[in-house]
């Protein structure tokens, strides 16, 4: 049935990254999105072929990609991150994007709504504004001393929707927060150095493509500093960071691939609602806590999903 709703027609999906091509994380993604579209009907060099573009973390070249893919006018684009929905926006206005890990859809003017999005773009947020009050809340719970974090993110490429539930909760919890925007590695070096020149810090990186791009630097300079840190993605932990508190990537692709499968069986983005995250995963390096001389206080084991050892 799947093979005679879909035709003999070779289909053709575009696919924008904005990291590198050689990121372990980015081949698993990929992976699961090909592994569902296969489960779905669609074989790779049967009734579909793809073209992948990667950025690379340079902003021009993800322009520049995204502009070869729109040329080639493919049948819908996966793409991710931000920026990388931002590129592709100034590239169509009529191909069909499914984007992951883009945030602040609505505030970007990527669409008109969560529930309608009304244009050709829509997909799978991450997170939700309420975030980062809630990784500022896991900081403080597995390092109690903590009073002063840096907030760590590229302007040019964040959201910057996390702001203010971040705010909110420094105040309730009576912290300073410190915004550390970075433009490049020497920016992330000066950042967390300025931090440990000072006595009770603690580090929260949000959610951005530069800091997944910087994260061995950023996690080796917390590490060098002995400094307590929260992170949105499960890269930084299998690095030997902290605490990660987010969502499944893996899983967002899966469902990114059936968004995907019902735009090449004739559905349109615009039809399709954009989706929030149903579950976030908590996920503890017991090693960097014992490292740290943190111990992991109990109102954080009875809801964490994982315990690396």
């Amino acid at each position: 049935m799947a093979q005679a709703q879909q035709g003999e027609r070779t289909r053709h999906i575009g696919i924008l990254y904005s990291r590198y091509e050689s990121d372990p994380d980015v081949q698993a993604r990929l992976s699961a999105f090909r592994e569902r579209l296969q489960q779905l009907g669609w074989s790779e060099g049967s009734n579909i072929r793809s073209d992948l573009r990667f950025g690379g973390g340079d902003l021009n070249r993800l322009r520049s990609c995204a502009a070869e893919l729109a040329n080639l006018k493919p049948d819908v684009i996966l793409a991710e991150s931000t920026p990388g929905v931002a590129a592709l926006r100034d590239a169509t206005l009529t191909i069909p994007i499914v984007f992951v890990n883009a945030q602040n859809p609505v505030g970007s003017g990527y669409v008109r709504s969560l529930a309608r999005p009304g244009g050709n773009i829509t997909g799978f947020v991450s997170f939700e504004p309420t975030m980062g009050g809630k990784w500022l809340g896991i900081l403080k719970e597995l390092a109690p001393s903590v009073v002063r974090i840096a907030l760590l993110y590229n302007p040019r490429t964040h959201s910057g929707q996390y702001f203010q539930s971040i705010d909110d909760a420094a105040h309730a919890m009576s912290l300073s927060v410190i915004r550390s925007p970075f433009l490049g590695a020497n920016d992330i070096e000066v950042a967390i150095g300025d931090l440990a020149r000072g006595p009770n810090g603690g580090v929260l990186v949000l959610p951005d493509t530069s800091t997944n791009l910087h994260r061995e630097l950023i996690v080796n300079l917390v590490a060098r500093y002995q400094l307590p840190a929260v992170y949105p993605f499960r890269d930084f932990i299998i690095s030997g960071g902290l605490a990660y508190y987010g969502t499944n990537g893996l899983d967002q692709y899966r469902q990114a691939a059936g968004y995907v499968d019902r735009i090449l069986n004739g559905e349109k983005p615009a039809d399709l609602p954009v989706q929030a995250p149903v579950k976030y995963e908590l996920v503890i390096n017991s090693k960097t806590a014992k490292v740290l001389g943190l111990e992991v206080p109990l109102s954080i084991l009875l809801r964490v999903d994982e315990v690396l050892e």
